[in-house]
């Protein structure tokens, strides 16, 4: 028809132009009206909107309120612990059937609550697939039926605090919060703001589903001073947290020295490699960039690296595919100014910029950029500005890409494009990442595992494995919370428990002369690095031996010589690993008296009862050799096209402080874990009792242990462990101490981040008794081992579709 504005298909695919969005909210705003627009607190199973509470409020353009979130007080912080104990009990004592029934029709709600539930969440800023969801609630409800006959022998921690940020999205949050159920905790969850809203719908649907009051309490507040508070409340046994690093590491400083563990899923604005190489489908791999980079709501920061050879195709494609994409809203003004500075900066060191668009004058608005070929140190790659910024880098060949891809502080995940399955493998195998997407990008699935891997995280979270950040072994009640002590950070360790002797021999009889010991560094027996020594004392309190007195640089040579080592002996299989700690049980054997003997001298223990630990000591190693080959990766089917890999990894470079109790059993029990799955070990044996770690290490060396695998450094605990935590390469300590120790530990290892296995042992203690340090390390019970072998080991996820 002459005069026409209706617009052909043909027309619409030739101009790109925005359709009309349906944003309409009635749902959601009749919803809020319903609840006079502050749906307030959900405690007891109830919304609670007390009247004088603090109220913050979000209004539209014109000023006219769109919703308020109560501001919780201490006070409703010590009412919802109490409601979540009470609602433990009950929910504790159901029997699993009963709570997948629960989770059945909780799935069956978020299905006829969608359109409220997804309109909240666009309201908020923070989009999330109402489909993802429902596909969480069922697979969770899985878990929750076949609990006690697929994980027998756990039991929940009790009361979990989820803890999320504002970036983080609903998805994110039950996350956390549906294992935890499942599992048979109370939950306490402290929305950020993006989340509060679409958070008190889920657990009024929870609610309305059966669960029973106190299960689920929702408080919210203006930041996360909130969520501190209900971390050091007394009656929490587990805090996790989920969002962005710097909230993240507030709340485990701010909660060191409470005794409550802290799991970390740091993903939020994570700095992800997105890499193309020149075997891959160019067209598919710049729309997929484009769609990750430029969304409206980006969970993660993208830097793209494209392989020299289909540099120029890819940059070309790029620009034809930006032609006439719309400006996108920044989260709050000031940050267009953040933007602009980063990319003036790119353009100073010779980056060239694709634009659709000039920057517009609204402060709200800028156009997604893409930064050509800066280098991988430019801040716009090393810490992405808030905007819609792509960084782009070139690489020669795939060595190099990986090194790229790895160069970032974040593990959380990769996106690789190409062709070549092997390449792809190489690739996924070869990057320190938690997820690896291959020819795709921001795929999940709650069946698979997704781990914290360097700044990224300390847990695990999706998966069976996912399940055991609530959980812990049966025959350990749950443990005790204490209250922070006075503790300088600053010069923790910076005294020896006791004098150094310089050298000069001490004995109370002539005849007997104390032997002087080496410890183990890189392979080799060395003194300590500034030539002291430390007296070794018999239960009399007469001079046994002497032992180097280690330090700073002990470590540092150790650990350096740890990395060289490490390469070589990840890439060992399970059977050689295996056939290793068969091989250390044998050299004990052949060992054991003088083991024995060691022990009776430093323990004063009847010498049966040594002999028992050294054999014990050569049980669990086999243990750990049968237990080697026995963890395998796996390969999961997915409601999406595709299949996945999980596969368990090794940490890297351990800390390992020793107990007092059990000396040489606790010393093998952990070495045989931490080199079961493939790690390399700084071993700092009991101050008070060091003699059976030093006489094994001639065990050691006449096995076959590569080089620079295990090192054993003899000293002050509190000055070695000061050291192990003050080095970046470490990934994880473990450590059996005081309480100053332990709460150091959790304030100082959150920067760089640290996955942390803590046990206060307390002087008397009875062994078995869970302060920590009581653990019964002759206790052969699966839980046990299994939870150290969770300790030493992260899942990786690697998605391949196959259409």
């Amino acid at each position: 028809m002459a005069g026409s504005t209706t617009k052909t298909v043909h027309d619409i695919f030739q101009s790109m132009e925005y359709g009309p969005a349906s944003s309409s909210t009635a749902t959601a705003q009749c919803w809020l009206e319903h609840h006079s627009r502050s749906p307030g607190l959900f405690v007891d199973g109830t919304f609670v909107c007390p009247s004088d509470r603090q109220l913050s409020t979000v209004n539209d353009a014109s000023g006219q309120r769109l919703w308020s979130t109560v501001c919780a007080t201490d006070e409703d912080v010590s009412l919802v612990a109490s409601s979540s104990l009470s609602g433990f009990k009950v929910w504790s004592g159901l029997s699993c059937h009963q709570r997948a029934k629960v989770f059945q029709r909780f799935g069956s709600g978020l299905q006829r609550c969608s359109q409220c539930l997804a309109e909240l969440c666009e309201m908020v800023q923070s989009p999330s697939s109402v489909s993802a969801l429902v596909r969480l609630a069922q697979y969770y409800t899985g878990w929750a039926q076949l609990r006690d006959t697929l994980i027998p022998d756990w039991t929940p921690q009790g009361v979990v605090a989820v803890v999320v940020s504002d970036d983080c999205p609903l998805y994110s949050l039950l996350l956390k919060v549906l294992p935890a159920l499942a599992v048979g905790n109370a939950v306490i969850v402290i929305p950020g703001s993006g989340t509060a809203l679409p958070a008190l719908l889920t657990a009024s649907i929870l609610g309305e589903a059966g669960l029973p009051a106190g299960a689920m309490n929702i408080i919210t507040g203006k930041d996360l001073s909130l969520g501190i508070k209900v971390a050091q409340n007394p009656n929490i046994n587990h805090v996790t947290f989920t969002g962005n690093k710097k909230e993240g590491e507030m709340l485990s400083r701010e909660i060191a020295g409470w005794g409550v563990p802290v799991s970390l899923s740091l993903s939020a604005n994570a700095i992800c490699p997105f890499i193309i190489f020149e075997s891959a489908d160019i067209d598919s791999a710049v729309d997929s960039v484009i769609e990750a980079a430029f969304k409206k709501k980006k969970e993660c920061q993208w830097v793209l690296c494209v392989q020299e050879s289909v540099w120029d195709n890819v940059v070309a494609r790029l620009k034809v595919r930006m032609a006439g994409m719309k400006c996108l809203p920044l989260l709050i003004e000031s940050d267009r100014h953040i933007v602009d500075a980063a990319v003036q900066e790119a353009q100073q060191q010779g980056a060239t910029v694709i634009l659709p668009c000039p920057p517009p004058s609204s402060l709200s608005l800028y156009p997604p950029t893409v930064l050509c070929g800066v280098a991988p140190s430019c801040p716009c790659v090393v810490s992405p500005p808030p905007g819609p910024l792509l960084p782009t880098l070139s690489f020669r060949t795939a060595a190099e890409g990986l090194t790229i891809g790895n160069h970032s502080p974040h593990g959380h995940a990769a996106s690789v494009w190409t062709e070549d399955l092997t390449l792809a493998l190489e690739c996924a195998k070869s990057l320190s990442m938690g997820a690896v997407w291959v020819n795709s990008h921001s795929v999940f699935d709650p069946s698979l595992c997704l781990s914290g891997v360097k700044e990224s995280g300390n847990c695990t979270d999706g998966g069976h494995e996912g399940l055991f950040q609530f959980l812990r072994p049966g025959l350990s009640p749950p443990l005790p919370r204490c209250s922070p002590l006075s503790v300088d950070y600053v010069k923790f360790g910076a005294t020896a428990s006791r004098p150094p002797v310089p050298g000069a021999t001490e004995s109370g009889n002539p005849a007997h002369t104390p032997r002087f010991y080496l410890q183990l560094v890189g392979g080799q027996q060395c003194k300590a690095d500034s030539g002291s020594s430390a007296s070794i004392l018999a239960p009399g309190g007469s001079v046994l031996a002497y032992c180097p007195d280690g330090g700073r640089k002990d470590v540092r040579n150790a650990v350096e010589l740890a990395i060289k080592s490490l390469s070589g002996w990840k890439k060992r299989s399970p059977v050689s690993r295996s056939q290793l700690l068969y091989t250390l049980a044998e050299c004990l054997e052949l060992k054991k008296q003088v083991m024995a003997m060691s022990l009776q001298a430093q323990t004063g223990i009847l010498l049966e009862e040594a002999e028992l630990e050294v054999d014990l000591s050569i049980s669990r190693l086999f243990d750990w050799a049968a237990h080697c080959e026995k963890e395998a990766a796996g390969v999961q089917s997915l409601p999406q096209s595709g299949s996945a890999l999980s596969l368990p990894e090794p940490l890297g470079v351990l800390g390992v402080v020793l107990p007092d109790r059990r000396p040489l059993l606790s010393l093998v029990s952990l070495l045989g874990a931490a080199l079961a799955a493939g790690n390399a070990v700084v071993m700092v044996p009991s101050e008070k009792y060091p003699l059976p770690a030093l006489e094994f290490i001639q065990v050691i060396q006449s096995s076959t242990i590569p080089v620079g695998v295990v090192s054993i450094i003899t000293g002050s605990r509190d000055l070695l462990t000061q050291a192990l935590a003050n080095h970046n390469v470490i990934q994880a300590i473990w450590y059996w101490g005081s309480q100053e120790g332990c709460q150091y530990l959790q304030y100082t290892c959150c920067n760089p981040l640290k996955s942390l296995w803590l046990h206060c042992e307390v002087e008397g203690e009875e062994e078995g008794k869970r302060g920590g340090g009581g653990r019964d390390w002759a206790l052969s019970h699966r839980p046990l081992l299994e939870e150290m072998w969770r300790q030493a080991t992260h899942w990786k996820s690697v998605w391949i579709p196959t259409a």
